[in-house]
C-alpha cells in the first residue's frame, strides 16, 4: 500500500486472528478486570436475541459459560419493534438512549456510562452469523501480553469479509467511497486499518474516557483517529473475524452515515464545517 510524496506511509499494525485467543487463557489473563459487552441497537429484534444469548450462555459465569464477561448492556435507541424486550429475555441489561434516535455515538456513550467495566467490547446488533469468537477475538489483544518493549493495545478493530447479495467483498460501500479516501488523503498512517468503520471494536475505559465518543455514525472513524493521535498508531490492533453477514442497507439510506463519517474526519483534520464555530 503506497502513499503520496511527503505523506506518512501506513503504519504496521498488530494483526491477529480470532483463533489466536483461547477462552480459558483469557479468563486467567483478565485477572479480575471487568469486561462488558455493549450493543447499541435500534429496531434489531430480529437478530439481537441470538447475539445476547450466545454471549451470556458461553462467556458469562451466570449463564453457565466461561467467566469472561461480567456485563451485557443493550442501549435501545428509540426502537419501534421488540428490541428491548428481546434483549431482556436473552439476558441483557437494557438502557434507553438519552435522546430517541440520538445515533450510534450517543448510544455507545450511554453504554460506557452504564457499566463500571474496565474493558468494553462494542458489537453491532444486526449480525446474522454471530459467534462467541467475536468477543474473544476483540478482547484478546487487550488482555494478551504485548511482548517485550511493546506498548499495551489501546484500541482493537475487527475486520472481516462482507458479502453483498452473495457477492464476495462487495459490502462496505461507505468504507470504500468515503472512509478510505479521507484516510488516504488526510490520515495516511491509518491506511493499514482494514475496517475503519467496523462496529466490532474494543478498548479500555481509560482510553475512551480520554478520547470521548463522537456523536452519530462518525463515531467509529473518529475513535480510530483520536486513539492514533492520543496514543499512537502502534497501540491500535486489528483482528480477523472471518465473514460477517448482516443487513445491508439500500444505497439511499447510506448518505447520513457517509456525511457523519466525512464530517468526523474533516473536523479532526482541523477544518470547521458550515454552521460550526471556527477552530
Amino acid at each position: 500500500m503506497g502513499s503520496r510524496p511527503g505523506q506518512a506511509r501506513p503504519a504496521a499494525l498488530r494483526s491477529f486472528h480470532h483463533r489466536d485467543f483461547d477462552v480459558a487463557a483469557l479468563v486467567a489473563a483478565r485477572a479480575g478486570r471487568r469486561v462488558a459487552v455493549c450493543l447499541p441497537a435500534r429496531n434489531e429484534a430480529a437478530t439481537l436475541g441470538p447475539i445476547v444469548s450466545t454471549v451470556r450462555g458461553l462467556l458469562t459465569e451466570s449463564g453457565g459459560g466461561a467467566d469472561l464477561v461480567d456485563d451485557i448492556v443493550v442501549v435501545d435507541d428509540g426502537s419501534r419493534d421488540d428490541t428491548a424486550a428481546v434483549a431482556r429475555r436473552a439476558g441483557a441489561r437494557v438502557i434507553a438512549a438519552r435522546t430517541e434516535g440520538g445515533g450510534k455515538g450517543q448510544a455507545m456513550a450511554v453504554a460506557l456510562d452504564a457499566t463500571d467495566a474496565e474493558l468494553l467490547v462494542y458489537l453491532d446488533a444486526d449480525v446474522q452469523n454471530f459467534a462467541a469468537y467475536y468477543v474473544t477475538g476483540l478482547v484478546g489483544p487487550l488482555l494478551a501480553d504485548p511482548g517485550p518493549g511493546r506498548p499495551d493495545v489501546a484500541l482493537v478493530k475487527g475486520f472481516y469479509e462482507r458479502p453483498l447479495h452473495g457477492e464476495r467483498a462487495a459490502g462496505g460501500r461507505v468504507t470504500e467511497l468515503v472512509a478510505r479516501p479521507v484516510i488516504d488523503l488526510l490520515f495516511p498512517q491509518l491506511g493499514g486499518v482494514r475496517q475503519p468503520l467496523a462496529g466490532e471494536t474494543a478498548a479500555p475505559r481509560t482510553v475512551l474516557d480520554k478520547t470521548g465518543l463522537a456523536p452519530g455514525y462518525g463515531v467509529e472513524l473518529a475513535l480510530l483517529i483520536d486513539v492514533s493521535q492520543h496514543f499512537g498508531v502502534e497501540q491500535v490492533a486489528q483482528v480477523d473475524l472471518g465473514v460477517r453477514i448482516h443487513r445491508n442497507r439500500p444505497l439511499s439510506e447510506l448518505r447520513p452515515q457517509a456525511t457523519d463519517v466525512l464530517g468526523a474526519a474533516l473536523r479532526r483534520a482541523g477544518m470547521s464545517l458550515p454552521g460550526e464555530p471556527q477552530a
